[in-house]
């Protein structure tokens, strides 16, 4: 597909998409290096704006992809795969969306599709692991000798940013922890469900890519290159990795939360042990109270100067007795 590139000199907005739908399109040597020169390029990558109907309309038009590549481009769905077509490996992945995405912090998807020529992606939010990989070549501290070596680095800067959720994530935990063991615990339960929340977030994207490249090794591993054979192993082994020290620290959170929950319930039972002693103590009191305030003739000691002080110390008495019981009847359970 020919595509009207910007002059040379110039280049397309990664932020903002060009007439065709582009973010930007890149060039590259077989030595890796990026270069101007379309015609001096061994393999491009382009980059798509996927919720914007000119670059649909331009995937959708690419004679150069397979029809079920296409499809998956465009479909409405964000099942996460990956596939192999006409050699073309392509798939849907899972990457963390970008700081200054209107939805930043939660799970994007990153589409893509390459040969030994081209990689093609799409994407509908900024994602934190492709603007990465972007700058990187912009500056030229990295070349990519094929698209395979970029789609590594890609998922690769994905799970390095999961390597250091994970370990914030452990930090709190730890904070949470301390707080807990000193009965400093009292504002820590938002805290501790905040966690468990972008925990399982992770945790899902580990398990994601976990089985995306499992299935990948299983169901292709006799048609793909040794070079893209050995991205998945890796790939899948970091995310093995990445995907039980998720669970690790998971498992801690419940305890945390499990521990949390018990001092509730124990300063619950504390409070409505002192509200039944309460009970229990004034009860005698308000029986005696209400007999004597009641307007009917024969009551005791009405007439007697000393009456309220005789039934004030006979209340007293009953309520001590009734406390002292309460106190031992609650030690012997």
């Amino acid at each position: 597909m020919d595509i009207a590139l910007a002059p040379d000199g110039t280049d397309l907005s990664p932020y903002l998409p060009d007439e065709h739908g582009l973010f930007f399109i890149y060039h590259f040597t077989a030595e890796g290096v990026r270069t101007r020169d379309a015609a001096a390029a061994h393999w491009t990558w382009r980059s798509y704006q996927l919720s914007n109907m000119r670059a649909r309309h331009e995937i959708g038009a690419d004679q150069a992809l397979p029809a079920p590549v296409r499809e998956a481009f465009l479909s409405a769905s964000h099942g996460c795969h990956i596939d192999l077509e006409d050699d073309w490996l392509y798939g849907d992945l899972p990457d963390l969306r970008h700081d200054y995405s209107a939805e930043a912090g939660g799970l994007g998807h990153f589409r893509f599709a390459l040969n030994d020529t081209m990689l093609v992606g799409a994407r509908k939010q900024p994602l934190q692991s492709v603007d990465n990989i972007r700058k990187a070549i912009e500056n030229g501290s990295r070349k990519f000798r094929s698209p395979a070596e970029l789609i590594e680095a890609v998922v690769g800067q994905s799970l390095d940013g999961m390597v250091a959720e994970l370990a914030a994530l452990g930090d709190s935990l730890d904070g949470i922890e301390d707080r807990i063991v000193r009965d400093a615990w009292h504002n820590e339960r938002q805290s501790l469900i905040d966690a468990r929340r972008h925990l399982v977030v992770i945790h899902r994207q580990m398990a994601t890519l976990t089985n995306l490249f499992r299935h990948l090794d299983h169901s292709h591993r006799n048609d793909l290159p040794d070079t893209i054979n050995d991205m998945a192993a890796r790939l899948s082994h970091r995310a093995q990795t990445l995907h039980y020290d998720g669970e690790q620290l998971q498992a801690r959170a419940r305890l945390l939360q499990d521990e949390l929950m018990a001092k509730l319930t124990t300063q619950s039972n504390q409070l409505l042990y002192v509200l039944s002693v309460m009970t229990a103590v004034l009860l005698p009191m308000t029986i005696i109270s209400g007999l004597f305030g009641m307007n009917v003739g024969g009551l005791p000691l009405v007439n007697t100067p000393m009456g309220f002080w005789v039934v004030s110390a006979v209340s007293l008495v009953i309520a001590a007795g009734t406390y002292l019981f309460v106190r031992r009847l609650g030690r012997g359970m």
